[in-house]
């Protein structure tokens, strides 16, 4: 049986996961039920964790500002890998569900989980952005994610909320593109250099007068051409 803990005096439960390294903490507030992943694996920075997590939940109700309700993340991501996997049934491989799925489990529920969809928005999607930043790996090194990595989850991240919307959880979908986001677009020179220029030429040259096959002969001799039509460069 999994090991459970308790802090603040009992008012907090802390617990691992099937299969999992990390605690997740429970506690009841205003008569909701609260979870969230602490992310660690020392039980007592767990612990530390848990009741700093208690404590703002308990602020956020006293201070009257309320605590965001409605459909949680982890219910709308259920609801969308099962109408996903049905409504693209045939056009998307298994293996492509799969790792929907895994993105889903392994880092935007830890993170998004247990949050209404509703409270959902770019400064909360930052925040995950940052926390995916810091991410290290088993020997405690810095491993921050791939930028294709990290716009995989952002776009997995999308199909929920959309789904979340369809249903009339949410009326819309935050702006989930990415602060201070260099182009990831890939541009290309329009020109050579003269001397890239002259070694370009002379090997369409050579390869017009000795094609690697008869076939290709006609190819060649129109790349030259074509070269001996561009402006020399200087």
């Amino acid at each position: 049986m999994a090991a459970r803990h308790t802090a603040f005096d009992g008012r907090v439960q802390l617990y691992h996961r099937a299969g999992g390294e990390h605690w997740h903490c429970s506690a009841s507030v205003g008569g909701r039920q609260f979870r969230k992943s602490t992310n660690l694996e020392s039980l007592s920075q767990a612990k530390d964790f848990a009741e700093d997590w208690y404590i703002n939940l308990k602020g956020v109700q006293r201070w009257g500002r309320g605590l965001a309700k409605g459909k949680v993340f982890r219910k709308a991501a259920e609801k969308f890998l099962e109408e996903y996997e049905v409504m693209t049934g045939g056009q998307r491989s298994q293996a492509y569900v799969e790792g929907l799925r895994q993105k889903i489990n392994k880092h935007l529920n830890p993170f998004f989980g247990d949050k209404p969809v509703t409270a959902i928005n770019e400064s909360l999607v930052q925040d995950y952005r940052v926390q995916r930043a810091k991410s290290i790996d088993k020997d405690g090194k810095p491993k921050p994610p791939a930028r294709t990595t990290m716009h995989h989850e952002i776009i997995t991240l999308r199909h929920v909320l959309m789904t979340a919307k369809r249903h009339g959880w949410i009326t819309h979908i935050p702006d989930l593109s990415a602060p201070y986001k260099a182009s990831g677009k890939v541009s290309h020179r329009a020109w050579f250099s003269p001397e890239e220029y002259q070694k370009f030429y002379r090997a369409t040259r050579k390869r017009a007068k000795s094609p690697l096959n008869p076939k290709w002969l006609g190819s060649a001799h129109s790349s030259t051409t074509m070269c001996s039509s561009w402006p020399t460069p200087v």
